[in-house]
């Protein structure tokens, strides 16, 4: 592989004018599809295999047009103190609402009375009006929203509370300001590193343009694969994220290269033969863990990782290609100022490390931080494995669910009209659960009669049947709020007490079934992707420690950045901190969707890492040497590349989605925890112990893995022995020959 990249790279470096035409027109083609592509929309939400999709799927068979998926809205009205909702002023100004609503817009498909359809609460104080449109809400006009926000706006100068809730109100989630923010730290981040603004800005520029190619090409295709409005920007997180680690990676090792005296299109081949091989195992980990989610089989599940996988794999050839293509456009301006100066005066090369040789040279803090642990294993093993385990503790009170109305801040209208439901009409009003009996009418009564007598129900109204008298529909109202433990109860009670024929399901039902699915699915997912990832590391390293290490790791850092989400988002600490203006439950999604964006970040960290420390070994240095040597070459770029990535994540905790924000939160706390703890401290310690062992390998399996060459052996071998392939001209055989 190492040679096969090798190539590729000085390809890319000659032909740097194709190649970067090639990207940009890819980059146009892509914007120009994602610019005539209709508006993305709320991906449909089925859980295949479960009783409440069952049930789904039978209303919409024998109730033609009753799942409908259209917007809703309610429109939530309450009198001032010392009136009611049903004294003429206040009626008359609803009926006023009741009107502009059904004539405010052509995509309002019905508007019901509350006072015909039993809209009103006990004690007379408050009720809604529901709206339901022909359109989902990501269809909505402004237009339409408008209408709707200027109903309320006019009632509440009538003197009423008026909120509004339902989905009608929904938006493309906005991330706001952090993302910006965290691009630029990366860039500060990379200033520094390198030295050089040409340097830092060349990840940036790939990673951007890999981004905008794999976004563009989401957007369109959003409405015919029904990707939702979310996919995009979890896709840009990763994306980002990677894109610009991966450039980082590869342009170190070019100025690497370059340090060691050879001619700049010959650096740019092995640099891309070299860190180019480690970039493409730690992408397979990356898309690996992504397309496993297809095991959970929720299709909204499986499009989100195939599109943020399919981002992952242009950035990887981004990162092979276009990279190499710039470094030629980049000359010696690849190095600072100061650095090009001192090579001029000195008469050499640009990049050449003038102190390479210099016994005097001083070693970096990689070098030290690895010697320190080298005297001391045992203890920074201690205190990185208790650390974590610590941290670890709020993750065995993870309670998950999928977030409502009730999980919106305060201060938005949804949350509100939650809250004034929840008070007129009772907390389980909010998520009424729908019991489909495939049975006559009869059948239905008996099932609503031996519901009305189980614990935790708060009404039941009465069997409603279809226009064929073979199905029925009975909702059932809870005491508690949807999200409760009591309320989950009810739910399994409803089913255990009625036979095969009734089944529950409705918007509480389904999270229900949504959550227990996610639960089933985490074991054998993570099994999946463990296990693969497990043999391709062993194919890498050439040993079975190390791969175990390395996955024993991950599950140490993702439990305790999973105890941190816990800590912030469920139980609140810090929360004002983060954002969280309501803690609740943890989306169901999130722990199996942070086991497989983690894993594959954390493995970027272990192949680029442990890659440099197994080629010191291979050439012939004792594990500690090797150790050491992996940190000093490695070490800054890893620390770097860390800190982007959690930037890049961190930047999206300010996103105005519950979704987006638990998860650039809980990955830029995996990272920090991957990276600095285990990949930093707990690896080299384990590493030290184990010593020679660490790279030990079974001779027969040793005969059955392929050799992938990602030290790059063989591609020494070939080109000290001058490169007989005939790929290379005579100048830069001789400038081989001289280094």
């Amino acid at each position: 592989m190492a040679t096969f990249l090798h190539r590729l790279g000085r390809f890319a470096f000659r032909r740097r004018h194709l190649v970067t035409l090639l990207w940009v027109a890819l980059l146009a083609l892509a914007g120009v599809g994602a610019a005539s592509a209709p508006a993305a929309t709320s991906s449909s939400f089925s859980i295949p295999g479960t009783e409440a999709q069952r049930a789904f799927d039978l209303l919409e068979e024998r109730f033609p047009g009753a799942s409908a998926d259209g917007a809703t809205a309610r429109v939530v009205f309450k009198a001032p103190d010392g009136q009611k909702m049903t004294d003429p002023a206040n009626k008359a100004r609803v009926d006023q609402a009741v009107g502009e609503l059904r004539s405010g817009s052509a995509q309002v498909a019905n508007v019901t009375d509350p006072y015909t359809a039993r809209a009103v609460s006990r004690d007379g104080t408050t009720a809604y009006v529901q709206v339901s449109y022909k359109v989902n809400g990501m269809e909505l006009t402004d237009a339409t929203r408008d209408a709707l926000k200027d109903t309320g706006a006019e009632a509440r100068d009538a003197g009423l509370t008026v909120e509004i809730g339902g989905d009608a109100l929904q938006t493309v989630p906005e991330t706001g300001t952090g993302e910006i923010i965290g691009v630029v730290v990366a860039g500060v981040v990379l200033v520094i590193t390198f030295g050089a603004l040409v340097a830092a800005g060349l990840p940036l520029l790939t990673a951007i343009i890999g981004v905008g190619i794999g976004v563009s090409s989401i957007t369109a295709l959003s409405s015919a694969l029904d990707l939702g409005s979310t996919t995009a920007t979890l896709a840009t997180m990763i994306g980002l994220a990677v894109g610009i680690d991966y450039a980082l990676f590869i342009v170190s090792r070019y100025r690497a290269e370059l340090a060691e005296g050879r001619e700049r299109e010959e650096a740019a081949g092995r640099a891309v033969g070299t860190a180019g091989s480690a970039v493409v195992f730690a992408g397979l980990t990356v898309v690996i863990a992504l397309v496993g989610l297809a095991v959970v089989n929720i299709p909204m599940l499986t499009k989100m990782g195939v599109a943020a996988a399919g981002t992952v794999a242009i950035a990887v050839l981004i990162a092979l290609t276009l990279i190499p293509a710039l470094l030629g456009y980049a000359g010696k301006r690849i190095v600072g100022r100061k650095a090009r100066k001192a090579a001029e005066a000195a008469g050499v090369e640009a990049g050449v490390d003038l102190t390479k040789d210099t016994a005097a040279a001083k070693p970096n803090a990689g070098t030290r931080w690895a010697r320190f642990v080298l005297r001391r294993p045992v203890a920074v093993l201690l205190v990185g494995v208790l650390g974590l385990g610590a941290l670890a503790v709020p993750a065995a009170s993870l309670e998950m669910g999928l977030p409502d109305d009730g999980a919106q801040p305060t201060s938005t209208t949804q949350r509100r009209a939650y809250d004034l439901l929840s008070d007129g009409f009772g907390p389980g009003f909010n998520g009424p659960l729908l019991v489909v009996v495939d049975g006559d009418k009869a059948a239905a009564d008996r099932a609503a009669q031996e519901i009305r007598g189980l614990d935790g129900v708060a009404a039941v109204t009465p069997a409603t049947p279809n226009k064929a008298g073979d199905t029925a529909m009975i909702t059932v109202v809870p005491e508690d709020r949807p999200s409760s433990t009591r309320t989950e109860e009810l739910v399994h009670d409803i089913r255990d007490a009625t036979g095969d024929d009734v089944l529950v399901t409705g918007q509480t039902a389904m999270n229900i079934d949504f959550s227990q699915k996610m639960n089933d699915a985490l074991l054998p997912y993570l099994g999946l992707v463990v296990g693969l990832a497990f043999l391709l590391l062993m194919v890498v390293f050439r040993s079975v420690l190390v791969p175990l290490k390395a996955a024993l790791g991950f599950l140490l850092s993702v439990v305790a950045a999973l105890g941190a989400v816990v800590a912030v988002f469920q139980w609140g600490w810090l929360g004002s901190l983060f954002g969280v203006e309501q803690t609740g439950p943890i989306m169901s999604m999130m722990p199996i969707f942070m086991v497989g964006v983690v894993f594959g970040l954390a493995m970027d960290y272990e192949v680029f890492l442990v890659t440099r420390m197994r080629e010191a070994f291979v050439h012939g240095e004792r594990p500690g040497e090797a150790i050491v040597t992996g940190f000093r070459h490695g070490a800054r770029v890893v620390t770097a590349a860390a800190v982007i990535m959690i930037a890049v994540f961190a930047g999206f905790i300010g996103a105005s989605e519950q979704m987006v924000k638990m998860i650039g939160f809980g990955l830029a706390t995996a990272v920090l925890f991957d990276a600095f703890v285990v990949r930093m401290a707990i690896v080299p310690a384990v590493l030290a112990l184990l010593g020679r062992r660490a790279w030990w390998l079974p001779r027969w399996l040793d005969r059955i893995l392929p050799n992938v060459d990602v030290e790059g052996e063989g591609l020494r071998e070939r080109l000290g022995s001058g490169d007989r392939d005939g790929d290379q001209d005579p100048d830069a055989r001789k400038e081989l020959v001289r280094a």
